[in-house]
């Protein structure tokens, strides 16, 4: 199996506040399938409300990002699926969830975690 990357970022979202809790309700939902079905790894979004930092090899730490992820935020689902059509349905469930369209990626090979 592959483990695929379905995310989005947090403008993207067609919601108002007041629809919010309807939306995680309805994320929450379609995680929840993924886990029952077995196929989930992985599922949360960035805290925007706290800042990056890089720390470098030596333990020093740096108050900024790298310039090519300064606007990395939103939504992360990661995935276990046997093709990549099974990523393009769970990525339209997530979708109608989150109102909004979602990105699909295939991380390569890497170690195991469970």
């Amino acid at each position: 199996m592959t483990h695929y990357l379905i995310s989005f970022p947090s403008g993207a979202m067609d919601a108002t506040p007041d629809e919010l809790p309807a939306v995680g309700e309805a994320a929450m939902a379609v995680v929840h399938a993924a886990r029952e079905a077995g196929v989930l790894v992985f599922a949360g979004g960035i805290d925007e409300t706290t800042p990056p930092v890089r720390v470098a090899g030596d333990g020093t730490i740096t108050d900024d990002t790298y310039p090519q992820t300064a606007q990395l935020e939103g939504g992360y689902t990661i995935l276990d699926l046997p093709t990549r059509e099974a990523a393009h349905e769970w990525a339209t469930r997530i979708a109608t969830a989150c109102r909004c369209a979602q990105e699909v990626r295939v991380f390569g090979e890497g170690s195991e975690s469970r």
